[in-house]
């Protein structure tokens, strides 16, 4: 840890809560959650870290009821549920959106997710999960055998290597409990390490903490364990959906060999009960399969959203580009490291990618499917962080025979026979090189839509770490 640096950020974070953030709690919960903005899934699940503030009637402590009440609840039942939405046809960047600095001096942020009422968690990657409510912020848990995956100064002008010493592990992902706040329970995604045959070997987890608890590095319960990890390739969002399952992104963590085999837990989208038991619906891919994997073939997932008619839709980092955004069926095989070229999908009996980037590498992390109107321009929009390419990317998804929005400024539509042909994806780009590496983009109960950066990880280019970095930021349209 980095004490002096933690209590630099607690304090500018205290002053800029109270002129920029104070709001947060206690805003309305008519429109969806954050988790609840990035829609359902294509079986009736999915959703966010607040998607199951509705359906909690009370329970016991341990959230045995009240999860009971509301995990696998109809997708109709869902609070961003609307089978009929449209796709935007004109171009999000007609508007003019702006950023506005709300916090300085984060230590590599990697993940925000929002109660129903408005609080705010947000995880560092050097092991903290800070909690944010009105004019106050606090560490809630600090993962006790989580790696410290470290940071350089802010304003830094060193050259480091390309990542800090913990690679791309970490305190990364978090999901708040669909009955939160009984129990007040979040979820979180990290990195560890055992020693095994008098080596050093890395995995990732997940696990549950109580946030009241008065020892923060002691989980209530783990929930997923053993996830194959590396200094790359990790994956790590989680994300309870809108029929309350979590959802989990495992990258391949270094094994590239073992994503086909269904039976591990490299390279998988998994989705699970709170108690980490496999949905029940989950597809059958065998009798050696994981029941938990929803589906199989990924390189390094970080992103997962849904449509609000259920459509889930992940992100994620491809080889030397080929960074994909990928409409997920249950049970399909999406291809690495087998093909990952865009002419060499037809045929090929993979599920081919909505977008492929080709050569050009942009890195696309966490991700949002915007439903609030405080940003009218991105209504209906997937929203997704950019890291190499530090940028923010738009993309609108249009069913096929839709009317597509102008494609000037951004990528041309994808229409290619390699392409899924489901859904027409148009890409906008936002923002370029001036927040640096943007790690994530959440909404939050009321409609705003909140960024971080991942400037102080070794890997941002340009002038950044700026002296304020990293920062979370709201976008705004004037």
């Amino acid at each position: 840890m980095h004490p002096d640096s933690t209590d630099r950020s607690r304090r500018r974070f205290l002053a800029l809560t109270a002129a920029g953030v104070a709001g947060l709690a206690g805003c309305s919960t008519e429109t969806a959650s954050p988790s609840d903005s990035g829609g359902g899934d294509g079986d009736g699940d999915g959703g966010g870290s607040g998607s199951g503030s509705d359906g909690s009637d009370g329970g016991p402590t341990d959230g045995t009821a009240t999860t009971a009440s509301v995990v696998g609840r109809p997708l109709e039942e869902w609070s961003a549920y609307d089978p009929d939405w449209e796709a935007p046809t004109s171009s999000p960047l007609d508007a003019s959106l702006e950023t506005e600095v709300l916090v300085e001096n984060l230590e590599v942020p990697w993940d925000i997710a929002f109660t129903p009422d408005g609080e705010m968690f947000l995880t560092e990657r050097v092991g903290r999960v800070l909690r944010l409510n009105g004019d106050e912020v606090k560490t809630v848990a600090e993962p006790s055998d989580a790696i410290d995956a470290g940071s350089i100064e802010p304003g830094s002008d060193e050259d480091p290597p390309w990542w800090v010493k913990g690679g791309e592990g970490g305190t990364l992902g978090i999901a708040v409990h669909p009955t939160y706040p009984d129990p007040p329970w979040i979820f979180v995604y990290y990195t560890y390490t055992v020693e095994e045959n008098d080596e050093t070997v890395k995995y990732n987890k997940v696990s549950a903490f109580d946030v009241d608890s008065d020892e923060p590095g002691t989980p209530v319960e783990t929930v997923v364990d053993e996830i194959p990890a590396d200094s790359y390739h990790n994956g790590g969002r989680i994300t309870f959906g809108p029929r309350n399952y979590l959802w989990v992104t495992c990258g391949d963590g270094g094994q590239p060999d073992i994503v086909q085999d269904p039976g591990t837990l490299a390279g998988k989208i998994l989705r699970i009960t709170p108690s980490g038991d496999p949905a029940p619906d989950n597809p059958d891919l065998g009798d050696d399969a994981d029941p938990r994997v929803f589906t199989y073939g990924h390189r390094n997932p970080q992103g997962i959203v849904w449509l609000p008619d259920g459509t889930p839709i992940n992100s994620e980092h491809g080889p030397t580009g080929r960074d994909e955004i990928n409409r997920l069926v249950p049970g399909d095989n999406y291809s690495w490291n087998e093909v990952y070229e865009r002419e060499d999908y037809p045929d090929s009996g993979f599920h081919p990618p909505l977008f492929n980037s080709g050569g050009q590498s942009v890195a696309p992390t966490g991700s949002l499917f915007y439903t609030g109107d405080e940003v009218p321009a991105l209504k209906n929009r997937m929203i997704t962080g950019g890291l190499i390419s530090q940028q923010l990317m738009i993309t609108t998804l249009t069913p096929e025979g839709g009317e597509l929005p102008p494609a000037e400024d951004g990528y041309a539509q994808v229409t290619d026979d390699w392409s899924d042909d489901e859904y027409i994806a148009t890409m906008h780009t936002a923002f370029e090189d001036e927040l640096g590496r943007i790690r994530h983009v959440e909404q939050s109960p009321d409609g705003d839509i909140y960024v971080i950066t991942s400037n102080r990880d070794g890997r941002a280019e340009g002038e950044f770490p700026t002296e304020r970095d990293d920062v979370l930021v709201r976008i705004t349209q004037e």
